[in-house]
């Protein structure tokens, strides 16, 4: 059918094999074939060849494994490389006499797209074949396959090639303005809410106080800001030299961690609450901002804005993290700067404005009645880090994330207990025994069995041979990889994916909707990912019907967007 291209023998079909025989015997063949024109037929049958003892000699079948052998493909003797969609080969004696036509047979299926038509184009000295990359294509391995030469008299030459992909690398400074970019818009991505409600506090401390003061607390969110951003670059570059296929979120993917976060934000929730109070602590929220724990405080608070914003990627993001991870540690470390300071850029400049300072009311008992009140965006992450384990873990880790939140309370309470003496070590002994049991929580949650995804009407479960199936029949198929911690991801399913009009049209051209979970690690997926260019979630991919490229949709939409790259 229009559309299709297999692969087959045509005529006679040699297969070499070397066989050691101690003595006379029989060699017995079962063999299964498929005949096929426009249509297959299948056949069967048994073969038997008596083997003689005694001096070897040729066989009548002789010459015809020789010429067999001679026309097998060889290494390619000129550098060949995959550029811009084009097989491109250099060398001697290549021109438009001795190449008349070339076609490239890949040894995995589905790296091509088989029926997309393979333009020639020849001059002195090389070719270009165009190609189609298929969705088993992967820029970072080699494309090994067949190349078949034919000059102008009809002589076909094979040659066995292993192409290497090249990409015209983005500039670093604009991979660095993109990553800056990207840094500056996560601010305003939903993960980094609740850790802004913190700074907001800070900017209220800013009333009629000196200026050494915002330098203090601007100075100590950017350094935590920095440091964890390079620390994340540091751990991502020593499990990629372990073979790990780690990329931006991917500790979201653990319900340890995810535990664990919920339980850090419910604490600073309390803490905020007022249950309990820690001159230096994880929220930033001391007795003083403005002194040397104010600046510790600050740099806790830049490292839990790090630590929250994960699950998000923001515009610009998704290459510069994509280039990050393929380029060198240098590369990556400076991508990975530039991020970070886009992301503390914007407090930054505010506080450390005199005009800022000078609006801002000096501080009274309002203050206590706003940090109050900024303590539930805190819960309500805790409450958002809770789903995302019941995603992760089930309702095992659920049950334990939930007692782990108890135990978290307790805590605290008994960490404030009036008292003197030994009456205050005994509950300061108890506070301490609670979060060590938090820790033995995470072990259960640890072993707790991953949560089937659940298939929406109108969608399939994302695979690569559904997909592989799919684009082999000419379909036209939408790719959404999703995760239940990515925000981005369920708003852009909420405001786009999921309207009326994006799904009527989805109907309307017959599309068939493929979702993948990376919630948890799914080698699969994440094989994906890289082979569209992208690390993290979201990812949005459209494939056209025939074989036309894939269409990579920005990672936040709207019906109008989507619509767009549909074909209006």
């Amino acid at each position: 059918e229009a559309g299709l291209t297999t692969y087959g023998y045509d005529t006679e079909v040699l297969l070499p094999v070397t066989i050691t025989a101690s003595g006379a015997g029989a060699l017995k063949l079962s063999a299964n074939w498929l005949i096929c024109a426009n249509v297959c037929i299948p056949e069967q049958a048994e073969f038997i060849v008596a083997l003689r003892a005694g001096p070897g000699g040729k066989s009548a079948e002789t010459p015809l494994f020789a010429a067999a052998l001679l026309a097998s493909p060889r290494p390619a003797p000129w550098p060949i490389s995959l550029r811009d969609g084009e097989l491109q080969l250099s060398g001697n004696g290549l021109n438009a006499d001795t190449v008349r036509e070339a076609w490239f047979i890949p040894s995995v299926f589905d790296s091509i797209q088989a029926s997309a038509t393979q333009r020639l184009t020849a001059h002195d000295g090389g070719i270009n074949l165009a190609v189609q990359t298929g969705p088993a294509y992967r820029a970072d391995a080699p494309l090994n396959g067949v190349l078949v030469l034919q000059d102008r008299d009809g002589q076909q030459t094979a040659l066995a090639v292993s192409v290497a992909t090249v990409v015209d690398a983005i500039p670093l400074w604009q991979v660095l303005l993109m990553a800056l970019a990207g840094g500056v818009i996560l601010n305003l991505m939903p993960c980094v809410f609740p850790v802004l409600a913190l700074k907001a506090v800070g900017l209220a401390k800013l009333g009629g106080r000196q200026r050494s003061y915002a330098f203090s607390c601007a100075a100590g969110y950017a350094g935590g800001i920095l440091a964890t951003f390079c620390g994340m670059g540091l751990v991502l570059l020593t499990l990629q030299q372990a073979g790990s296929a780690a990329g931006w979120g991917s500790q979201v993917q653990s319900p340890v961690f995810v535990a664990g976060m919920a339980w850090g934000l419910f604490g600073v929730g309390l803490n905020l609450s007022g249950v309990f109070q820690i001159n230096v602590g994880g929220a930033g929220m001391g007795q003083d901002l403005c002194s040397k724990q104010g600046a510790i405080g600050s740099f806790f608070s830049g490292l839990l804005a790090v630590l929250v914003a994960t699950p998000c990627t923001a515009p610009f993001m998704g290459v510069a993290i994509a280039t990050a991870l393929s380029g060198s540690a240098t590369q990556t470390m400076a991508i990975f700067t530039a991020m970070g300071v886009g992301l503390a850029l914007p407090y930054v400049l505010i506080a450390c404005s005199p005009t800022v300072a000078r609006m801002m009311p000096r501080p009274g008992a309002w203050m206590d009645v706003l940090k109050q009140a900024l303590a539930f965006p805190m819960y309500g992450a805790a409450v958002w880090m809770l789903w995302t384990v019941s995603q992760e873990a089930g309702p095992t880790g659920v049950a334990v994330t939930a007692f782990g939140l108890v135990l978290i309370g307790m805590a605290a309470w008994l960490f404030n207990l009036p008292g003197e003496g030994w009456g205050r070590r005994v509950s300061r002994g108890l506070a301490v025994g609670a979060l060590l049991g938090c820790a033995g929580l995470l072990m259960v949650i640890a072993r707790a069995p991953a949560t089937a995804a659940i298939v929406e009407a109108g969608t399939e479960a994302y695979t690569q041979a559904r997909l592989t199936a799919l684009r082999a029949e000419g379909r036209p198929v939408f790719v959404n990889i999703t995760a239940a911690w990515c925000i981005t991801c369920l708003i852009n399913e909420r405001v786009a994916l999921g309207t009326d009009t994006v799904r009527a049209a989805f109907t309307a051209r017959d599309i068939v909707y493929l979702k993948g979970d990376w919630t948890r690690q799914d080698p699969a997926i994440t094989a994906f990912l890289k082979a569209q260019g992208r690390d993290g979630v979201p990812l949005y991919a459209y494939f056209p019907p025939g074989q036309g490229a894939v269409k990579i949709l920005p990672q936040i939409l709207t019906p109008g967007m989507v619509l767009d790259a549909l074909g209006g």
